[in-house]
Formats: structure tokens, sequence, C-alpha cells
């Protein structure tokens, strides 16, 4: 039998978390981490990316877990780090991204003295954790953290929280490491229930399919085009969605759908039923006396999560699988009723999508052109611009909030990992995920589409990107002000609405220059300001071979 290595608590960490996958460590140091900083001194294997303030490294790492698809280890100061972590944080936690956030502890010894900076802190992290807890003792720290690794990395996926007190890392013994556990994510859902949903999906005369995130995160794309080409049935993705749960070119593909009851629920009336796969069933922006999902429509659930299921609407079929697993089983369900082929209505229900899909292109192709030559830019001409100029293979980071309409439908994002959108609503998402995003996919070409009001949030990340040598291209939706609140205010119908007055809602006086911003942390940069100059100015930028800012001047004029 081998011995046992004899080590100290932070060599142990980071050979487990070497035992666990781990190539990088994002975080942002102070005191109580010098012991782990310490141990990265002579481990050369996991890359440290730092970030200058702890909302960036959680974002970072964020992105990366969606991008790759494995556990991405954060680490942030006590007590104040924590809390500016929580922002990004929730938006993690929404993404189901897999992320082992610790954080630095006093030295036990000390802590009933509650010196500087101390809390408890797994009560801060649980709210937005699958799990949280502090290694009390170093002979516990191997269990614990493949404890944590295996709960964030089993579905529904989410981030785990570790407290690591300073002593615990400082102390040396013989150690037994154990070794990593992964559970099988391929859960089927139940035979019966799957055939229950085929006679359903095959009486119904008008389907739609709602695409979530458990496609894209369990690389389910064929699967479900299989199951909506044999319906004929069109294919909508999450108000927040997350991302490219279904390929945007598809010809059964019919955009996102709204957060606003009464548009949820004049698109549901033509409907007879609704599949949900692993789609979220609502969140909404705005409360609404208009119940979104009409009376007496058939659900089906199908979702990896079981606390969705069914959480706001009763399901007529909750199927509890991966959709991975399970829809192949649903398709030759639905073949034997269809006497091995498709829905006889399929080919004439995807022509009637296919024309309805390319109307809306159309219609949306020939307002940004109209618009292309205003000043500022309308952000329409901005979309339409950007979808034509990026490259194939290029991966969309989107945080542009009220002035990404028509980005589903005119990009041509196709795989999973080619768009990725702000899921939890927390913004200063964008910028630092698109770094993490880069990192997990360094051969694509990388575009973090972000307003002007998150940029704020996190402009730190930009220092990151320079300092790696990160080739993200940062587009700055400039519409100096933040127009969704003046959307939101008004919808209100108060004093803002009757007196055209937003208080505290316009980013000027003075005006915030990006490309100086950006250039006195190490990003070069430059201003556009037509919308015929977004292309070339983008193909500036990926020739650039490292990080590049685009601030783009977009009418930020309020229409109520």
């Amino acid at each position: 039998m081998a011995s046992m290595p004899f080590m100290a608590g932070k060599q142990a960490f980071l050979e487990l978390l070497k035992q666990e996958g781990a190539e990088v460590l994002f975080g942002n140091p102070g005191t109580t981490e010098l012991p782990l900083m310490d141990g990265l001194a002579r481990e050369t294997r996991i890359h440290y990316i730092l970030a200058l303030q702890e909302a960036v490294a959680i974002a970072m790492a964020d992105g990366y877990a969606q991008a790759s698809g494995k556990l991405a280890p954060v680490n942030v100061h006590i007590s104040p780090g924590l809390g500016n972590a929580m922002g990004m944080l929730y938006d993690a936690w929404k993404a189901g991204s897999p992320l082992l956030l610790t954080a630095g502890q006093h030295d036990q010894s000390f802590t009933v003295t509650e010196p500087v900076l101390w809390s408890e802190l797994p009560p801060v992290a649980k709210p937005y954790v699958k799990w949280a807890t502090e290694v009390r003792r170093l002979e516990d720290l191997p269990r614990i953290v493949h404890r944590a690794a295996k709960v964030a990395l089993t579905p529904p996926t989410g981030p785990v929280f570790l407290s690591l007190p300073v002593d615990v890392l400082n102390a040396e013994r013989d150690l037994e490491l154990g070794e990593p556990t992964r559970v099988d994510p391929r859960i089927r859902g139940a035979r019966e229930a799957v055939e229950r949903a085929a006679d359903l999906l095959t009486q119904a005369k008008r389907p739609l399919i709602v695409a979530g995130d458990a496609i894209a995160q369990g690389d389910g794309h064929a699967e479900l085009i299989e199951v909506a080409e044999l319906l004929g049935a069109p294919v909508r993705t999450e108000g927040m969605a997350n991302r490219c749960n279904f390929p945007f070119t598809h010809p059964l593909y019919q955009g996102a759908i709204s957060r606003l009851a009464p548009d949820l629920r004049a698109l549901l009336q033509q409907h007879d039923l609704l599949f949900s796969v692993g789609g979220d069933l609502f969140t909404l922006s705005l409360p609404s006396d208009v119940e979104p999902m009409p009376h007496g429509l058939t659900i089906i659930h199908l979702d990896v999560d079981p606390w969705e299921v069914g959480k706001n609407y009763p399901a007529k079929v909750a199927i509890l699988g991966d959709p991975k697993a399970t829809l192949p089983e649903l398709a030759e369900a639905l073949r034997k009723r269809f006497g091995g082929s498709a829905h006889p209505e399929a080919q004439r229900r995807t022509e009637e999508a296919e024309k309805q899909r390319a109307q809306t292109i159309a219609e949306l192709k020939k307002r940004a052109l109209a618009a292309s030559g205003r000043q500022p830019i309308a952000p329409l001409a901005l979309i339409h611009a950007l979808a034509e100029g990026l490259p194939p293979d290029a991966v969309v980071v989107d945080e542009s909030i009220s002035s990404g309409g028509g980005l589903r439908e005119l990009l041509r994002c196709q795989d999973p990992r080619s768009f990725f959108g702000l899921r939890g609503g927390g913004i200063g998402w964008g910028l630092p995920a698109a770094l993490g995003v880069k990192l997990a996919l360094p051969r694509r070409p990388v575009v973090a589409l972000v307003g002007d009001g998150s940029a704020m949030y996190t402009n730190q990340a930009f220092w990151t990107a320079a300092h790696e040598g990160l080739g993200v291209i940062f587009l700055i939706v400039n519409n100096r002000s933040y127009r969704v609140l003046k959307q939101r205010v008004h919808a209100l119908k108060g004093f803002s609405a009757q007196d055209n007055v937003y208080v505290a809602m316009d980013l000027d006086k003075p005006l915030i220059d990006f490309v100086g911003l950006a250039q006195s942390l190490g990003v070069p940069g430059e201003r556009v300001e037509k919308a015929a100059d977004i292309g070339p100015a983008l193909a500036r930028g990926l020739a650039a071979g490292g990080p590049y800012l685009l601030d783009v001047q977009v009418d930020g004029t309020f229409k109520p």
C-alpha cells in the first residue's frame, strides 16, 4: 500500500484542484488568501488569473465554466470580498454554472475575538450556491473538496462555496487525497412518461417547443432538432435565454419568447400544446394583470431540475431527465406513431415556420438598412452590421440589455458554444464573462456586446484582458444612459411618464470616454459613430491579436 504524502493544506488544496481537472484559478487575493498564493509560488500546472475586483473574478469563472463545461475554481477575499462577489454569483447560480468558489478565513484560533474583516462566510454565500461549508480540519479537506466538485457538476449544475481558514491551509500532515466522483448526467426520463408525451404531441394541432439551457449544457442540439423536425413544431428559446439552445439559422427557429405577460399570452394563444425542454416557464420582467399562460393549454415539461418542472404551471406530463438521453426515446415513440416517418403535417408546418422566419428577418433587415445612415447609430443597424461582419465561428457574449432587439434573429449562431447571454440579469457580467469564454475557447473569435452602463460595473476586466493577452473584442453599446430603466419607469405610468422626467438615468455630464478608459488599462480601441464603419472596425479588432475596444455611439433617445 502506497504511503500517504506529507504536505501542507495549501499544497493539498491545489493538488485536489488538479485532480478535479482544474487548469486555471480565478481570483483576487487578500491577507487570508496568502497561504494559497504562497502555494501557487511552486505550483506551475495551475494558471492563476488575477482580477482587480471580485465581481470580475466570479463572472470570468462563470463564462469559463459555461464555455468549457468544466469545474471553474475561483478564490476571493474574506467577508468584504465575498460580498463584492455576490451580484455575479447570483448570475452564475441562475445560469447553473459549476463554480467552486472559495474564500480565505481567519485562523480559527483567532476568530472568537471577531477580528477585522471576520464574519461567518457560508451563510453569506448560501442563498446562491448548491452547498456551502467551512473546512475545519486539514484531514477533512480532501473529502470536502471532492464532495464540492461532485455537487457542482451534478445536474442541475451550479456553484458551491468553501470557506478555507488560514490554519487549515498552513497545517501539515500525512494526507490521503482520495479521488474525484462524477455522477453520470444522462438520466433518461421514464418510458411511460415518454409514451404519454408522444401521444399528446401526436394529437396536438399547433405544438410549440421552448428550448432551455439544459439543451446547450447537455449538448442536446441534434436530439432536439430531430424531435422538432419530426413534428414540424416551431421552436422558441427562453426569454432569459443564456445559450444557443437551438440553431438560430434553423427554419423552425422563431426567436426568444417575451418576458412580458401580455406578449407571452398572445403568443401562446396561437398554440394548443407547449413542450418545454429544459425551458423556463416563466421568468417575467414586470408584474401584470394578464396571466401569461392561457387556460387549457397542454404542457409537457422535460427538465433535469425537478424544482422547475411544474413550478408555476401544472404539466400534463412531467419528465425528469436529461434531454440528450431522453429525446431519442421520444423521437422513436413519435416515429412509431407516424409509421416510421414524420408527422403528416410536419412538412407543411415547417414550410409555414420557415416562411414566417424569413418574413421576420427580411423586415428586420429592411428596418436596419433604412436606419443605417442615422447618427447616433440605430441599435438595430448596429445589430445588423455586427451580424454581417462576424466570422462563421465567432462567439457572441451578450449584455446589450435594451439595444439587443433582433440579435437572435440576425445572428447566425448554430452550436451550443456560439452564444452566451446574461441569464441572471445582474449587470456587469458581460466584460469579464467574455474573458472566461475566450480562455475556454482560445481558437474562436469572441465578441462581447455590452451596454455602457453595464461596462462601468466591471471595467477592471480590461486590465485582466491586457495582462493575459486575451483577444476579445469589447463592443460597447453606448447610448449614454440606463435606457432600460427609462423603459421600465415609464411602464409604471407615474410621474416620469407624465412629465417625461427620468431621474439618475443619464450617463452624461461628463460623458464617459471608453476608449481612454480602456487605453489606461492596456486595451487599445476606437470610437465608432456610423453604422457603415462598424464592419471595418470589427475587422480591425479581430486582426489585432489581443483585446480591442469599439465604443459604438448608439441612439439613446427614449421614445415611449
